[in-house]
């Protein structure tokens, strides 16, 4: 009996002769983003009369997206899997407060207290799950009855008032920089580690009698990824070094793209986000793999909100708000459908990027709040039309 799963499914389909940005975004999607990213570089590099792509302003900057992207690498499993989740900027806040309160006001040891956050917040999204898989809530009532209750818990537990400071080994995890002689280590072994990789991957194509890519294709591929992360250290070493949080989340892009395109939890979700029925009919146990996407997103906003009070060395009750925004707007722009089943972890993390730019760049600029919000509502509202312009573009 074929699979439901297993349905042959025809090649995209692309018109010619018409609309070809709207072309570019839909066959390229990486390499659109990537000229996305490019161009507002360009504009805030020149609007801020070079300030913007300095080293200490880069180095800010990718510190300031290390907490959107921990939140976009969970967000957009969640989107893939078909569901959402708007408590995560609440939930954030909250695990963030409760560092704060076990380091500060109760005296635990610091990693004893990162150790219960992080469960803590793996606990949490579960309980998302849960009612969202068992008890049939939709996860959007889930999320935004979240979004209330978690900001009311965080507000009940510091009393509303900001707890600080935090101990100096709870605020290095984020002001801390990683050596530069280790640093060169890392951009060795990631070059090894995709040379390894590719010729794996060759070795498989070749014993599973398929054409692997021409060598020089593999060759600029892997030249590429070295050129990328040696620019990459060389820029941040001209600063301070590589920001701690920031080889934290380049860990957990590793982590993560491994779970999504490596192993058969990964393709479960995107089979689950793709046809639910059809999963359920193939085997998949739908409830089980969206709980433990809930469980990771919870899991990622522990992360995010200890890297948020260790960097203002403070547990402020109105931490993280707005950040289901920007994980949201984050994964959209990186390529993630809003109908599920499609989106890539690095996608995520360079819309959590470009988010992040458009932040930095316009207070740079001395844009005003309300406008900051204003285009980065547009961005979101954009990104979605781009991915609804596109499945059109290949219908």
């Amino acid at each position: 009996m074929t699979s439901p799963l297993a349905t042959p499914v025809s090649a995209p389909r692309f018109h010619t002769g018409r609309r070809p940005l709207l072309q570019l975004f839909a066959r390229h999607k990486l390499l659109a983003m990537i000229l996305a990213l490019g161009l507002i570089w360009v504009f805030f590099w020149h609007q801020t009369n070079g300030s913007f792509l300095r080293p200490n302003s880069i180095s800010n900057l990718f510190l300031q997206m290390s907490v959107t992207g921990m939140l976009a690498c969970g967000m957009v499993l969640i989107i893939i899997a078909g569901e959402i989740d708007l408590s995560v900027g609440s939930l954030l806040g909250l695990l963030g407060g409760l560092v704060a309160i076990l380091t500060v006001n109760l005296g635990w040891n610091v990693w004893l207290s990162v150790a219960a956050v992080l469960v803590t917040g793996a606990a949490l999204g579960l309980v998302n799950g849960w009612v969202t898989t068992h008890l049939r809530v939709p996860s959007f009532i889930v999320g935004l009855g979240g979004m209330l209750a978690y900001r009311g818990l965080v507000q009940l537990g510091t009393d509303s008032v900001t707890i600080a400071p935090v101990p100096e080994a709870l605020g290095a995890i984020a002001q801390a920089f990683v050596p530069r002689t280790l640093s060169w280590l890392i951009v060795a072994l990631i070059v090894a580690l995709a040379c390894g990789l590719t010729w794996a991957r060759r070795r498989q194509h070749r014993r599973l009698g398929l054409t692997p890519a021409p060598r020089w294709a593999d060759v600029i591929k892997v030249g590429t990824i070295g050129a990328a992360a040696a620019g990459f250290v060389l820029v941040l070493n001209q600063a301070h070094g590589v920001p701690l949080p920031v080889l934290i989340l380049l860990g957990l892009l590793v982590v993560f793209f491994w779970i999504t395109s490596q192993t058969v939890f990964g393709r479960h979700i995107y089979a689950v986000g793709g046809n639910v029925e059809a999963s359920r009919l193939s085997g998949i146990n739908v409830k089980r793999v969206k709980l433990m996407v809930f469980m990771l997103m919870g899991l990622m906003c522990a992360c995010a909100g200890i890297i948020t009070t260790a960097r203002s060395a403070a547990g402020s009750p109105s931490a993280g708000v707005g950040g289901e925004l920007d994980a949201i707007a984050a994964c959209f722009i990186g390529g993630a459908s809003m109908r599920g089943g499609s989106g890539t972890v690095y996608g995520a993390l360079i819309g959590a990027l470009v988010m992040a730019s458009l932040d930095n760049g316009m207070q740079q600029m001395n844009v005003d709040t309300s406008w900051q919000m204003i285009v980065k509502g547009a961005v979101l509202v954009l990104a979605v039309w781009i991915d609804v312009a596109t499945r059109a573009e290949r219908a």
